[in-house]
């Protein structure tokens, strides 16, 4: 099956990991609750949680305690988080209804695909793969010293899969996802099914494709 005339000249798609292939809030939620059941506060609902996994550490010791990075003990308590994250992260997390089918589609049109994430490769190499995601080439936060919405990432993984930036698809839940893509010179989707950071307004973020479900990307690129 051909790609629809707009998208002839891709021939690569790279996603986000966070809350655009899989669905990890859960095991994220885990651990930063944990870290309160400790201290003796109450555990904070997932929901609360929720629209800041893509953030990560961050985004959860925001909403667990408050604070951010350069407040007095965020180091400690992110050291913390990422050692009980580490211990549970595959408990529950699983990619999204549909992701697998929509990579095999991708796959079985000639395009190769690759996951760039901010989430460090000493969690996003050993969760890829025990998911089974099976990606050409997987960038992690620390893969090139700088993190998205820096472009460095994402050029990196498309040197890895041996395809120009401007032939790459970036698909992301985050509007930081949307820079790095421009940035980078490539086309952005939006996966709208995902976690969308706190206002979750990303129809003002600028990208090319804004995807409901899994799945619509390939009847976006004419492939389904």
């Amino acid at each position: 099956m051909k790609l629809a005339a707009p998208w002839a000249h891709l021939q690569a798609v790279l996603f986000d990991l966070d809350g655009t292939l899989i669905d990890s809030a859960h095991d994220l939620a885990a651990a930063a609750n944990a870290m309160r059941a400790d201290r003796g506060l109450p555990l904070m609902p997932l929901a609360q949680y929720r629209p800041h996994g893509g953030s990560g550490a961050r985004g959860m010791l925001g909403q667990a305690f408050g604070v951010a990075p350069g407040h007095a003990g965020y180091e400690n308590l992110k050291r913390e988080f990422l050692d009980r994250y580490e211990r549970l992260m595959y408990d529950n997390t699983r990619p999204f209804d549909g992701i697998e089918a929509e990579l095999q589609g991708l796959s079985g049109a000639g395009l190769a695909w690759g996951i760039v994430t901010n989430k460090a490769e000493r969690f996003a190499l050993p969760l890829s793969q025990a998911l089974g995601l099976k990606a050409g080439a997987i960038v992690g936060g620390d893969t090139t010293g700088h993190t998205k919405p820096h472009p460095a990432p994402l050029l990196e993984a498309a040197r890895r899969l041996g395809v120009a930036p401007e032939a790459c698809l970036y698909v992301g839940d985050d509007e930081r996802d949307i820079l790095a893509g421009r940035a980078a010179g490539m086309a952005t989707a939006v996966a709208a099914w995902g976690y969308l950071g706190h206002s979750g307004e990303f129809r003002h973020w600028g990208a090319d494709l804004a995807l409901s479900a899994p799945g619509k990307l390939l009847k976006a690129l004419g492939l389904a």
